[in-house]
């Protein structure tokens, strides 16, 4: 059996929340657990492709500190970012017609009284 990718499109995801609103990694990780329909990354994944992102200048950052409770590192898009996420969404698309093919393919293939 195949192992699952984990996380193999966090840095797309999290380009597509921060389009919305800045925010630090705990946050994004519970809206990529609470809103997709399925989470394959871990906290590792969001703060390693959060690296990778600000490395590239697809994102930048900001310190938050209050008087009470830890530092908070913010994640910001950039235009950089944004264009990215206009990239990232055209390969989304293409990818999702060829899971469609494969899927309805595949189904085809599994109603074939022929086929074990």
């Amino acid at each position: 059996m195949m192992q699952k990718k984990h996380g193999r499109h966090t840095p797309a995801f999290l380009l597509l929340l921060l389009a919305d609103a800045p925010a630090y990694g705990a946050l994004l990780l519970t809206r990529l657990q609470t809103e997709f329909p399925h989470c394959f990354s871990d906290s590792a994944d969001v703060y390693r492709s959060l690296q990778e992102l600000e490395k590239s200048g697809l994102v930048i950052t900001s310190w938050e500190t209050k008087e009470t409770g830890q530092p908070r590192k913010w994640y910001t898009i950039t235009p950089k970012g944004r264009q990215a996420l206009k990239e990232q969404a055209e390969d989304i698309r293409l990818r999702h017609a060829n899971f469609e093919f494969f899927l309805s393919h595949y189904k085809n293939l599994s109603n074939d009284p022929n086929r074990e």
